[in-house]
């Protein structure tokens, strides 16, 4: 097997998101490099990152293809099975002709991966679980299931992989207790990496008034569509801003691609908002934070259910990086991230949504109270540099714990980094 000396080696596992598309992997990758580990990922092709082997910031890349494109359960399964063949085979080069590994830090979802921590455990590695979503409540809310051969399977993965894990990093205080009431774990085998935006990647430009299309207020909405992201909420509370509360003077921005944004777009058509919105599809990191400069209000109406209400949205601290004031419905996690940065609506109201929108756009002093706090916010509490220290810690568990003589990171890159001595958590 190939060897780095008694420097730490991770093989990062990630099957949704190419890398460094995925921004928390992506980020996780870079913190861990800049600390010292020599850091390999594994994740799949897509358009824009079709190279089979790269060197990002020091990051070893090694993407496959996906020859099928997954629909119904079938195609899931196929897919997840394709996905684990390729992956499994690249780790294997890695480690015989790469720079080795001795974790394993593996993303969900799916949850399959536990399977190739026990097979790489017969050769000293170790498993590390990064528990980025709910697998079994998000196939409960896109399928309205809690029930069936699906969600058992999705339960038993689950428990296998937080069985099979060594230490286990989530994002919030709702995963925890899933992993220790579902998974059975410790509290100190837990740690909570928040998902957050990188300093690094975002620029405050001045507003572009063209986004604005000759209105004078701009709703802005930015994230992958999905069917349980509830964009069609969205769509009708645009009509409902229109027609029910006298607003004649907005547009709103979609920026995002993903599989439902087609369907949303056709919809907006269907109910007559077309005129009102503009579909941006995926946008570079500059277009990004340009309309992002430029919009007044944003909104995340994710509708609530076992899955939302314990999800932390990305989008959410992203809106408050740019001093945008939100509006969403009453979620846990949101109000865990945005506090008074945010105006709760009744779940799944889209007349709710629509009020809180119109009272907000109506309400210049309040927008200009809840910029500032949510700013302040992101900034001291929730950026991804607030992050990096429970992450090492996570990591130092695990050397510590099965690796004793395999030297620490270096002490300059976590000065660096703003590593803390206890465990962040």
């Amino acid at each position: 097997m190939a060897s780095a000396g008694n420097g730490r080696r991770v093989l990062i596992i990630v099957q949704n998101l190419p890398v460094p598309f995925d921004r928390r992997v992506w980020l996780e990758a870079t913190s861990l490099t800049a600390a010292g580990y020599a850091v390999s990922v594994i994740c799949p092709k897509a358009k824009g990152y079709n190279e089979s082997f790269e060197r990002l910031e020091g990051v070893d890349i090694y993407r496959y293809g996906l020859p099928i494109d997954a629909q119904g359960a079938l195609g899931f399964v196929m897919e997840f099975a394709w996905c684990f063949l390729r992956t499994f085979m690249k780790s294997v080069r890695i480690a015989v002709a790469g720079r080795g590994f001795d974790v394993i830090h593996a993303c969900n979802p799916p949850e399959t991966f536990w399977l190739l921590g026990w097979f790489w455990r017969l050769f000293g590695k170790r498993f590390l679980f990064d528990h980025h979503d709910l697998s079994p409540e998000m196939y409960a809310a896109k399928f309205q299931r809690e029930s069936g051969p699906m969600y058992r399977g999705l339960l038993f993965l689950e428990r296998m992989t937080f069985r099979t894990a060594d230490v286990v990093i989530t994002t919030n205080e709702s995963h925890k207790r899933v992993a220790q009431q579902r998974g059975g774990l410790a509290a100190d085998d837990v740690y909570i990496v928040r998902s957050g935006p990188d300093l690094d990647r975002f620029k405050v430009y001045e507003p572009d008034p063209s986004w604005k299309r000759g209105k004078a207020q701009l709703l802005v909405y930015l994230g992958e569509m999905c069917k349980q992201d509830g964009v069609d909420h969205l769509v009708r509370a645009l009509a409902a801003l229109r027609d029910d509360f006298g607003h004649d003077d907005f547009h709103a921005v979609f920026v995002g691609g993903g599989p439902e944004q087609p369907l949303i777009k056709a919809y907006a058509a269907e109910i007559g908002v077309a005129d009102l919105c503009t579909f941006t599809g995926r946008v570079s990191d500059e277009d990004l934070c340009r309309i992002l400069s430029s919009a007044d209000v944003a909104v995340d109406p994710d509708p609530k259910n076992d899955w939302s209400d314990k999800s932390t949205m990305n989008k959410i601290m992203e809106y408050m990086f740019f001093g945008l004031p939100i509006v969403a419905y009453e979620l846990t996690e949101h109000r865990v991230s945005a506090e008074d940065a945010a105006v709760y609506a009744e779940p799944n109201s889209e007349r709710a949504l629509a009020e809180a929108i119109s009272d907000l756009l109506r309400a210049p002093e309040r927008r200009r109270r809840m910029s500032e706090y949510g700013a302040k916010r992101v900034r001291e509490k929730l950026v991804w540099q607030h992050s990096v220290p429970p992450l090492l810690a996570a990591y130092d568990a695990i050397f510590r714990r099965f690796f004793a003589g395999r030297a620490a990171a270096p002490a300059e890159g976590n000065k660096q980094l703003g590593v803390a001595k206890d465990s962040g958590r």
